[in-house]
């Protein structure tokens, strides 16, 4: 049987773009990372050209209220973390390091998608190293209002289910179950984008949000109608993007989740607090290594081996 092994890129990779929140352009790169580094974010640009380093994980979280904003005691660091961190949890990466010149991540085409193409270019290696899980051994439950989520043990590996429900005629209640295998989040996850309504607009602005939003990088939704020319990407690309963000929040436990999470009118502040409980009780999860991969293949096989089909349209 085939053992799980970590894994790094093959090379490093930059891409280009601006904040969708602050609207400045910004650099990012992903490196190769040795073995047991995890994910690690290198934070440069900052005042007498100092730069801050810290591991992605749930103490760096430091803000939850329109993106996952990630530092240390110094303050916030880099905003919208969530997106790469996806794609990297998606396609199986353990240990690599995330170097980002301003204070927010791009935003890209609002989705997973290009930082997936940028790790494809480059592939993905594999270590002579056992990966570690964290596996969850009994639920966990927080509720906010009347939305709730749950991560609770699960034999299969990682599934994420996830439930919205707008008073909205173009989007109303969603639900979608995801298994996490790589080529199904590079399928039917990773081209999923962040979305806003056009009534919201003034308020975002007004309070400093979504200065770089646009419909190159944002579903943007009027009362009646989606204002993307292309329409949308899924019939339920809505309820696939919270997949998206909870895949990247929960990429913050510092290791790959062996169990099941269910959220419901979630987001980023409820993934935070459902993971924080999980992790602020030590009865509640174990440290495991070395899972049995099924009979397929494995993480770095999948990825390497996909290619312009993972990003085909869908099909009804």
């Amino acid at each position: 049987m085939k053992v799980d092994r970590q894994t790094t890129l093959c090379d490093q990779v930059t891409l280009s773009g601006v904040g969708v929140h602050s609207g400045l352009p910004v650099t990012l790169t992903l490196h190769p990372a040795d073995v047991d580094n995890g994910i690690t974010f290198i934070r440069t640009g900052l005042p007498g050209g100092r730069e801050r380093e810290f591991r992605a994980d749930i103490r760096a979280v430091t803000a939850t209220e329109f993106a996952t904003v990630l530092g240390d005691d110094s303050g916030p660091l880099v905003s919208t973390a969530e997106h790469v961190l996806a794609a990297l949890r998606g396609l199986g990466v353990d240990n690599a390091g995330v170097e980002i010149d301003g204070p927010e991540a791009p935003i890209m085409d609002g989705s997973a998608a290009p930082f997936v193409a940028a790790i494809q270019q480059v592939g993905i290696t594999t270590y002579d190293a056992p990966r570690r899980y964290i596996r969850v051994l009994r639920p966990v439950r927080v509720a906010m209002g009347d939305a709730y989520g749950e991560l609770r043990p699960y034999a299969r590996g990682f599934r994420v289910e996830s439930e919205i429900a707008f008073d909205h005629p173009l989007i109303g209640r969603q639900s979608i179950q995801f298994d996490g295998r790589p080529d199904t989040f590079c399928r039917e996850i990773a081209r999923a984008r962040t979305f806003g309504f056009m009534r919201d607009v003034a308020k975002l602005w007004s309070a400093g949000f979504a200065l770089g939003a646009s419909l190159e990088n944002t579903l943007v939704v009027t009362d009646h109608r989606v204002l993307n020319p292309e329409g949308t990407r899924f019939r339920d690309e809505f309820v696939r993007h919270k997949v998206l963000d909870a895949i990247g929040d929960l990429a913050l436990a510092g290791a790959p989740l062996l169990g099941a999470y269910r959220t419901v009118r979630g987001g980023h502040k409820l993934n935070y607090a459902v993971l924080s409980a999980l992790m602020a009780d030590a009865g509640a999860w174990t440290l495991v290594e070395a899972e049995p991969l099924p009979a397929s293949r494995g993480h770095a096989e999948v990825a390497a081996a996909l290619a312009a089909p993972a990003y085909a349209p869908e099909v009804s």
